[in-house]
């Protein structure tokens, strides 16, 4: 019997709407090229535990949706050009990634597609921006804090909120009260009969790509990077809680009213 064989899934995908608000889910792909994962010796399932699967259900909080299906461990779009490819385990988590890192032709290839995805935002979002004078992004994405084990204790809730708001990019004057108002919906929801932890700049502040829009649309642009914290999958095994991940998508979306609002203001 022959074998089937399935068509590689594209680098990501675009799902163009109506609307200043658009979702972006950065590391929700695992695909990774043949060519370069035959260069790899991290397993499956550790790469899996530092993508963050699910979060390509989320972007639905925006008109414009964009997933990423290339896993980070072939290209981190989230991180400057020239970190883009892991080399060392310490900027890997301390996994080592490589049998050998992979002929430049290959990776030259992968920092080509690194380039395409900039040039492609940047012609998304000048679109966004002339069609609705201002626009904001929910870059979205998600962290471990069962590091030592799926039966160890989990991290210290201290040092891992729920949901994590890098609000560095953020110019405070032009954007705060957008801010404000996000951080305070999300605080004020009701999520399955509780307030969930909502802090800022507590896990990972810096995103990159968040700072790349606040960066080239300083007067029309606004990126929201939020890190969920994994409550809502077995970051072990990947099984998903249905329920929890549909609530935090509909947290999400309960946002954007008071986004649109504060958007309003700023236009006018």
């Amino acid at each position: 019997m022959s074998k089937l064989s399935f068509p590689a899934p594209p680098a990501w995908t675009v799902v163009p709407g109506d609307g200043p608000v658009i979702g972006v889910a950065l590391h929700d792909g695992h695909h990774v090229r043949p060519e370069i994962l035959s260069h790899m010796v991290i397993s499956e399932d550790d790469r899996l535990r530092e993508e963050d699967p699910l979060t390509g259900d989320w972007v639905g909080v925006g008109a414009t949706q964009v997933v990423v299906h290339r896993s980070r461990f072939e290209l981190d779009l989230n991180r400057p050009r020239e970190r883009a490819i892991y080399r060392t385990p310490e900027e890997a988590w301390g996994l080592v990634v490589w049998k050998e890192i992979p002929p430049r032709a290959l990776l030259e290839q992968s920092l080509a597609a690194y380039d395409q995805f900039y040039r492609e935002m940047f012609e998304l979002l000048c679109d966004i921006e002339s069609r609705h004078g201002y626009f904001v992004v929910y870059d979205l994405h998600s962290y471990n804090y069962r590091r030592y084990g799926r039966n160890a204790p989990p991290e210290p809730a201290i040092e891992n909120p729920e949901i994590d708001v890098d609000a560095t990019p953020v110019d405070k004057e032009r954007w705060g009260a957008l801010l404000d108002r996000f951080l305070s919906d999300l605080r004020g929801y009701e999520f399955q009969g509780r307030r969930l932890d909502v802090r800022t700049n507590i896990k990972f502040p810096g995103s990159h790509f968040a700072q790349w829009v606040c960066r080239n649309f300083p007067e029309t642009g606004l990126a929201l990077s939020v890190e969920v914290r994994k409550f809502f999958m077995d970051e072990w095994d990947g099984t998903p809680f249905r329920e929890t991940v549909d609530e935090v998508g509909e947290l999400l979306r309960a946002t954007v009213p008071g986004v649109l609002s504060e958007l309003s203001r700023a236009k006018a």
